[in-house]
């Protein structure tokens, strides 16, 4: 079966040179090159995964998917640049040269998909699994991006856009044919390393009727892994000024306008009328933050947000306190929820969400925000996704409808379990004991409505949980930090707690209950078949 992995680019943008060009030449590279995306799995591999998938399998994997050029699915797309100076010096001098960075401009509701027409054995979908969710960009460092292999089977809705010239019967109208660098198979560079041996030993006529040899071409690497590693600078350096050695630069087919704006079309979901009431951001460290952190990280935040309005009082829905200091009833201010990348405990994604809607002032605030302090001197990147609504963010599972939800960060409670005299628990109608955990959920799911139609639905069952386990280490709900530096929050003397939400029919998101609930505590996400 097809082997096909789906790309998301978080901020929006691909910062992608063509082989062969400059940078100031304002070209861009879309889709990304099957090159491109071999050497971003190999540095993934050197980065993050040389304990998980041992050299061999890996060599292994990359000659599998080297052995067939890729087919496309794109999203929609179009370009964009900015222009600005950047300042270089000459001997004492400070000067400054006018850039053009141009980019592509990717819609966030779609992805790309890349279509590898290989049969991977399990380990090396395993490999390349991992491979594919540690990616953190493209191209340039500012290409963000979220990956993951998808299940062969979605190759029935899988639509090849761009794919190898030599795969299409006739020349199709409408179609723009561009280059893309490709690597060669393994049995292909192993002739062309033959081939190029037996070039270098054979002699030629000179001038004055002696033989001589012809001089010596540059030396190659060994094989196409190694080929695959090789710097420009070195190759250049070495004498190679062409394409890299195990590379050729195939012609793809393209549809024409594929990188023009859709006159009435647009990307962004927007409600018209109506406040965003979600922004979400995709994070970077040199040490990113583990989930268990979440509370910590995201007070860091709220901290980040209010310290834009030094010298005036921030909006209520980021302060959460009116105007004279009371704090809001309800919880229609802002919560700030942490989502780790998949199967792994490191946080990936920060997503301020606000049922009521962030007024402009609240706006300007959560646009500006780029950088919180870490631990350690690390401070973490924020990188704005997008500012809009739920249905914005198809990648976010948090708002999701679902029957089943479980715990993603621990529960606290606010409340003591009532009990008599005698010891005995004090129990409510229903069968649940007063002030429990579980009895408190369900009196905070009495109070919103969480189904589509705006109607209360209260879970058939709720059931104790244990930890998540990532990166293939269990976790314990007491590994969480659930207790806050700043602020207060009624907090009971219980242990932390998970538990799993069994519903009669789906319920929507985000649900957060509990002590610290809006700073990430108390966090459910669906459990996704």
């Amino acid at each position: 079966m097809p082997t096909l992995a789906e790309f998301r680019f978080l901020a929006g943008r691909l910062h992608t040179t063509p082989w062969g060009s400059h940078v100031n030449e304002g070209v861009v590279e879309w889709p990304p090159a099957p090159w491109r995306l071999l050497r971003a799995l190999l540095a993934t591999w050197h980065l993050k995964a040389t304990e998980q998938i041992p050299a061999p399998l890996l060599r292994s994997l990359i000659g599998h998917l080297a052995s067939q050029p890729p087919r496309y699915q794109l999203p929609d797309a179009s370009t964009g640049h900015t222009r600005h100076y950047m300042p270089f010096n000459e001997g004492k001098n400070e000067k400054t040269t006018k850039i053009f960075d141009t980019f592509v401009a990717v819609g966030k509701n779609t992805p790309l998909i890349v279509c590898w027409d290989v049969d991977l054995p399990a380990s090396e979908r395993s490999a390349l699994d991992t491979l594919l969710t540690r990616l953190a960009y493209l191209g340039r460092a500012e290409s963000l991006v979220e990956a993951q292999l998808l299940p062969s089977d979605e190759i029935a809705r899988f639509r090849a856009d761009v794919a190898p010239m030599a795969d299409e019967p006739s020349v199709r109208p409408a179609t723009d044919y561009i280059r893309l660098l490709t690597p060669l198979s393994e049995p292909a560079y192993a002739a062309w390393l033959s081939q190029l041996a037996n070039s270098a030993t054979q002699s030629v006529p000179s001038t004055k009727g002696r033989k001589t040899k012809k001089a010596s071409a540059p030396a190659a690497p060994e094989d196409l892994f190694t080929a695959l590693h090789a710097d420009t600078g070195e190759l250049q350096a070495a004498g190679w000024l062409g394409e890299p050695p195990g590379s050729r630069l195939l012609y793809y087919t393209r549809p024409a306008h594929s990188l023009e704006a859709k006159p009435g079309s647009s990307w962004r979901i927007k409600r018209s009328g109506s406040l965003p009431t979600v922004a979400r951001y995709a994070i970077a460290s040199n040490v990113l933050p583990r989930i268990t952190s979440t509370l910590s990280v995201a007070e860091r935040v709220h901290q980040a947000l209010l310290s834009r309005f030094k010298g005036s009082l921030p909006p209520p829905v980021l302060l959460g306190r009116d105007p004279s200091g009371q704090p809001l009833n309800g919880h229609a201010h802002a919560h700030i929820f942490c989502e780790p990348r998949a199967k792994e405990n490191t946080i990936a994604h920060v997503t301020v969400y606000a049922s009521g809607g962030f007024d402009p002032e609240a706006q300007r605030a959560l646009r500006s925000l780029g950088r919180i302090w870490g631990h350690g001197g690390h401070d973490i990147e924020l990188v704005l996704i997008d500012l809009g609504w739920p249905e914005t963010f198809s990648d976010s599972t948090l708002f999701k409808p679902n029957k089943v939800w479980q715990s993603l960060t621990p529960f606290v409670s606010t409340r003591h379990p009532k009990t008599y005299r005698d010891g005995r628990p004090k129990m409510s109608p229903e069968g649940w004991q007063i002030d429990s955990s579980e009895h408190e959920i369900r009196r905070w799911l009495s109070q919103h409505p969480v189904t589509a139609d705006g109607a209360v639905e209260l879970p058939r069952k709720i059931e104790p949980i244990e930890a998540p386990v990532l990166n293939g280490r269990p976790l314990r709900w007491h590994d969480f930090n659930t207790r806050r530096s700043q602020g207060g929050g009624t907090r009971a003397h219980q242990p932390a707690r998970g538990f799993r939400l069994t519903f009669a029919k789906p319920v929507s998101g985000p649900l957060a209950f509990g002590y610290a609930a809006h700073f990430g505590l108390g966090l459910f996400a669906p459990v996704l078949e």
